[in-house]
């Protein structure tokens, strides 16, 4: 150990970003440990190393108290006293007990303990850069493919991309390049390890973030994301500048963006829909490329039932309902679907049970059913217990024009009139 060990050491320092002082620290405490395995000693030393020279002492420690139990750590006063008068109980005495040989002993360890150090800062290097890029989007090739695990080259870190996070039914070939999802990363006594997906939404958020500057720039934002990897997703987006199409520039010119992120994602369709803060309006954009008629919320319930042409109930439910689910997820409200003919007669039980007939009470009922048949009572019932939602639609079904933007009351108004004459 000389001065090449020190300007080493200081190398190591500017070069990995290792403490000088840290790692001497480390080495000393090593070459204790070392002394006293080759050495068969369990005397309490102390080993120093001098930081400019690079010079290795090794000192026996010895506690001077009253009365002595292990002579190998400890001295009485009187014998510390004869060496130095000034001794008092509680003082440590210091013998420089150095080995001849100890050299060849003090090199190994040292080139043990720098580089165990070494692997321990690249390791923890490693693993601050890919915990600061956790739920980011990475690009890296395919190393090894082990069972039904795959795992990815990123650089000095290796990724591991299990099979519950594979896209289903995509195939991955070694050398391939592919972009990947960092989930999390976890310190193990092997290094980080680097947990990646490709079925997480996230990555389908920040594949549009790297297509679409308006995303990048903040003018245009992704509210919801739902989506079942390798089959579709749906997306909600909106933006607070009026010039600006959401939908529009994240499908790209001819559908260029968005076609990259499928192509990306081994061809999983995407629909992408205007964000509302109107529930109704959110839920039928949702259902795209469904057809609605009529949305009713139930805000305690945070449902809603939703009414679909009959032409139009699968394509609004989906295959194995995926389409419903998906749009749920991305509303995050429970929607129950029911075609026109479903649920006329639920329409028809509520204008039954709203029913209010004005029958004179001079008149025999059976003279009031005569002048005003079932048929047309059922059509003017107690409009007062509707909804607005509930009035548009009545008039609609019933041909009568109302102002959407009209009061409840004008719009009962409309239809009574319009029902009377």
């Amino acid at each position: 150990m000389n001065m090449e060990f020190i300007e080493a050491i200081e190398a190591l320092e500017r070069e990995k970003g290792i403490s000088k002082d840290v790692l001497i620290d480390a080495i000393e405490s090593a070459l204790v440990s070392a002394y006293k395995k080759n050495y068969g000693t369990s005397q309490n030393v102390r080993v120093n190393i001098d930081r400019e020279t690079g010079d290795i002492d090794v000192f026996m420690r010895r506690d001077i108290v009253e009365e002595v139990e292990d002579p190998f750590s400890q001295a009485s006063l009187e014998e510390a006293q004869e060496i130095d008068p000034a001794y008092e109980l509680g003082d440590v005495i210091e013998y420089q007990v150095t080995p001849k040989d100890f050299g060849r002993i003090a090199a190994q360890t040292a080139k043990q303990v720098v580089v165990q150090r070494i692997r321990e800062t690249e390791r923890g290097m490693i693993y601050d850069d890919y915990i600061s890029r956790q739920s980011e989007v990475v690009t890296g090739i395919v190393q090894r493919i082990s069972g039904e695990t795959v795992f990815v080259s990123m650089g000095r870190a290796e990724g591991i991309l299990s099979f519950n996070e594979q896209i289903p039914g995509e195939r991955y070939r070694v050398n391939e390049r592919i972009k990947v999802y960092v989930m999390d990363v976890k310190k193990t006594t092997k290094g980080p390890q680097v947990f990646l997906s490709r079925t997480h939404p996230g990555l389908v958020k920040r594949l549009f973030e790297l297509e679409v500057p308006e995303i990048q720039e903040g003018v245009v934002e992704i509210k919801s994301i739902a989506r079942e990897a390798g089959s579709r997703t749906k997306i909600a987006v909106c933006t607070y500048d009026e010039n600006v199409d959401p939908v529009g520039s994240c499908v790209g010119t001819r559908g260029s963006r968005v076609q990259a992120v499928v192509d990306e994602l081994a061809g999983e369709k995407i629909d992408i829909i205007n964000w509302s803060d109107e529930p109704g309006k959110l839920i039928s954009s949702a259902l795209s490329p469904a057809k609605v008629e009529m949305v009713l919320i139930d805000e305690e319930g945070k449902s809603a039932t939703v009414v679909v042409p009959d032409y139009q109930l699968s394509l609004a439910i989906g295959k194995e309902g995926q389409n419903v689910r998906l749009a749920a997820k991305l509303c995050g409200w429970k929607i129950d679907i029911k075609s026109h003919t479903q649920y006329q007669p639920t329409l028809e039980a509520m204008a039954r049970a709203a029913e209010e007939p004005e029958v004179p009470a001079e008149e025999p009922v059976e003279e009031a059913a005569a002048e005003e048949p079932a048929v047309e009572t059922a059509e003017l019932p107690n409009l007062k217990r509707f909804k607005k939602a509930e009035l548009i639609e009545f008039a609609q079904e019933h041909g009568i024009e109302l102002d959407e933007k009209a009061t409840n009351a004008a719009m009962i108004e409309a239809i009574t009139a319009a029902m009377e004459a």
